[in-house]
């Protein structure tokens, strides 16, 4: 199962999607700094598939900025690699599972195992 995260790029911090002020946010070319920070990268069409070690992130094209952009991933360390990309661009994440931004410095708090969690409940029922 995947986790699906949404990356932003704001000129302020998002302390929550309730909260979000559009005005605040810039559109960029996502897909083209995606590209240059990974280098297995298997494209098809409009979908991109990164893989890394124990990971894999799945996402669409765009064909203009955009401020926005929802990803899935698979494993644990995908979440590692966005994270410090998200601190090396300046992006915020989401995480669509929880609800809430996770803290870029902190991602124990709202991070890979509360979606491991979650995914569990999600199963027993």
């Amino acid at each position: 199962m995947s986790w699906d995260i949404v990356l932003f790029n704001s000129k302020e911090t998002i302390k929550s999607i309730e909260e979000l002020d559009v005005d605040k946010l810039e559109p960029i070319n996502f897909t083209g700094v995606l590209e240059s920070s990974f280098t297995e990268i298997v494209k098809e069409e409009n979908h991109r598939q990164i893989k890394g070690k124990d990971f894999s992130i799945d996402f669409f094209t765009d064909d203009e900025p955009v401020s926005n952009k929802m990803l899935s991933l698979y494993g644990e360390n995908g979440l590692f690699e966005l994270i410090e990309l998200a601190k090396q661009q300046g992006w915020q994440i989401f995480d669509t599972g929880l609800g809430s931004m996770i803290d870029l410095e902190n991602p124990e708090n709202n991070g890979y195992e509360n979606h491991k969690n979650y995914v569990e409940q999600i199963m027993k029922k």
